[in-house]
């Protein structure tokens, strides 16, 4: 072989760049057929979620505590990276082995569609299809990258061979990211079915039965905010710049669940089951609880891996049917004794029956704050249970109520180490000051505490670790609900701490020593340190 005989070797970034393209092809196909038909869901979502059902336990406590509700965001990013990066790797290979690299390419394609094919909503057979679809364009991009060997001249101006110069593999490269970018935008952006969100929007729920419910006014009270027209609200609240507002509006209510991607449900099609250790199980359509007599209560919810003093808990006015008349008609056997609730994404959490008849609010509910549930917060029903964390009761997109034993019967978090019974701890959190400096004179602190079951009777902060002095309380409805506080503190030059703390209506002093949310909820006093100028 003579020098101009020599092969010019494949530059490796090209042959990783190749493999890449080829895999972000591959996902763009799948993201194309999941905008197409909601019996498929994404390639990076269902891989995702075997990721989350696989993961231990206290990697997904430290998951949700240390990146809260952007824990699902950076899941899914970093499948997308990994499956770039596998892409790369795989590019490498086709450098000395076009034949394994297709093999490798097939093997990853085939997890994809088998993740995809798990998924509780998707068809499996459909799921095969499109990973065989998505594999075989992969594969083909990257056996027809332009990164042929160059032997010869001749070589150059043989149309057979795909051998590319610098600028011409640019181009190619470029084509391909567009190519990828635009399956995934037409099938998350312009075949997005916006049917269901349409199919909310012309609900109107029928008025609920009024309850009236004691408006608590419990400890010293203000009345500084302006007056309410929602018969489930106070008549007044408190008013301060960044204090939470009494009721949560529904847009920046905290979301936690184990949903990758939020499920489309036609209310006209949904049915939720009732089964189980029942005498007669039945199935009920949306059209027929919007014909029960439906109620109206205000419910604080709060999930478990809240931190002392963080956002991971909210306050809405909740309508629906109660769930003690929907699961007596199914005429409940002696021995039931747990409600064990699954939504349509496969997620279960169960309460003890008794539950639903000892005098809390259980809701099987339809609305949040006057409308229709939000998509996101669990169109068209979900429950709702007064004093439970999230993790135990909270099932949104439910489509199924079965009642069991206790024993031997988990819900999705239990087995990953969360307390079976969870009832929401006392707490307070000071909003304001959030900390750094404030001016010198009159400042208010104001904040929130819950107590569920009992209410909360007093509020109380301590300065710089002096004496609990007492705080002024909002009003609020019912003792399932949050209260507002308000302290007006005298503050003084220089570097402060202040603390809250709770004492609830059943005499429950809020703990001060930390605890760690997992496995039943922190405990621990919110301290905030402030400077005054």
């Amino acid at each position: 072989m003579s020098e101009g005989d020599t092969p010019l070797p494949v530059p490796p970034v090209g042959s990783a760049v190749a493999g890449m393209l080829s895999a972000a092809l591959a996902l763009g196909v799948g993201e194309l057929a999941a905008g197409i038909s909601n019996r498929l869901e994404s390639f990076v979502v269902a891989v995702a979620g075997v990721i989350i059902d696989g993961a231990p336990g206290g990697v997904v406590r430290a998951s949700i505590e240390t990146l809260g509700t952007a824990q699902k965001t950076v899941l899914l990013v970093g499948v997308t990276i990994g499956t770039l990066g596998v892409g790369a790797v795989v590019g490498l290979v086709a450098r000395r082995s076009p034949t394994l690299a297709v093999t490798l390419f097939v093997a990853f394609g085939s997890l994809g569609a088998w993740a995809v094919s798990r998924e509780p909503l998707a068809s499996t057979g459909l799921s095969w299809v499109v990973g065989g679809v998505a594999v075989t364009a992969g594969a083909i991009t990257l056996v027809k990258a332009p990164l042929g060997i160059v032997r010869s001249d001749s070589d150059r101006e043989d149309p057979r061979n795909t051998y590319a110069d610098r600028r011409q593999f640019l181009g190619w490269a470029t084509g391909m990211s567009v190519a990828a970018g635009a399956l995934t935008g037409v099938g998350r952006v312009v075949l997005a079915d916006g049917s269901v969100g349409k199919a909310r929007d012309r609900i109107v729920l029928p008025d609920p039965v009024r309850i009236g419910l004691p408006t608590t006014t419990t400890g010293p009270t203000t009345t500084t905010g302006p007056t309410s027209t929602n018969p489930s609200s106070p008549t007044r609240t408190i008013e301060a710049t960044g204090l939470s507002p009494y009721l949560t509006p529904n847009e920046i209510f905290y979301r936690i669940d184990t949903a990758l991607s939020v499920p489309m449900i036609d209310p006209a099609t949904w049915s939720l089951s009732i089964e189980g250790l029942v005498a007669e199980p039945y199935r009920l359509g949306f059209d027929d609880l919007l014909t029960m007599d439906l109620v109206e209560h205000t419910v604080t919810l709060c999930c478990v891996s809240n931190e002392v003093g963080g956002s991971l808990v909210g306050n809405a006015t909740w309508t629906g049917v109660p769930l003690e008349k929907v699961l007596q008609r199914a005429r409940p056997l002696p021995h039931a004794e747990q409600v064990m609730a699954r939504s349509v994404d496969g997620f279960t959490a169960g309460f003890p029956l008794g539950h639903v008849s000892d005098g809390r609010t259980a809701l099987l509910a339809v609305g949040m704050n006057g409308e229709p549930l939000p998509i996101v917060h669990g169109f068209p029903a979900r429950l709702v249970v007064a004093g439970l964390y999230g993790y135990v009761s909270a099932v949104k997109w439910l489509e199924r109520i079965r009642l069991t034993t206790w024993e031997n019967n988990d819900g999705y978090w239990i087995p990953r180490g969360w307390a079976k019974e969870a009832p929401i701890k006392i707490a307070s959190r000071i909003d304001v000051p959030r900390g750094g400096r404030v001016a010198a004179g009159t400042q208010p602190v104001a904040g929130v505490a819950w107590s569920p079951m009992s209410g909360v009777a007093r509020v109380e902060v301590s300065v710089d670790g002096g004496p609990w002095q007492a705080c002024e309380l909002g009003e609020t409805v019912g003792g399932e609900a949050w209260v507002q506080w308000l302290f007006r503190w005298a503050a003084e030059p220089g570097r402060h701490s202040i603390v809250v703390r709770a004492i609830g209506n059943d005499g429950t002093v809020q703990p001060s020593v930390p605890v760690d949310p997992a496995p039943d909820g922190a405990e621990g006093h919110h301290l905030v340190s402030v400077t005054v100028t």
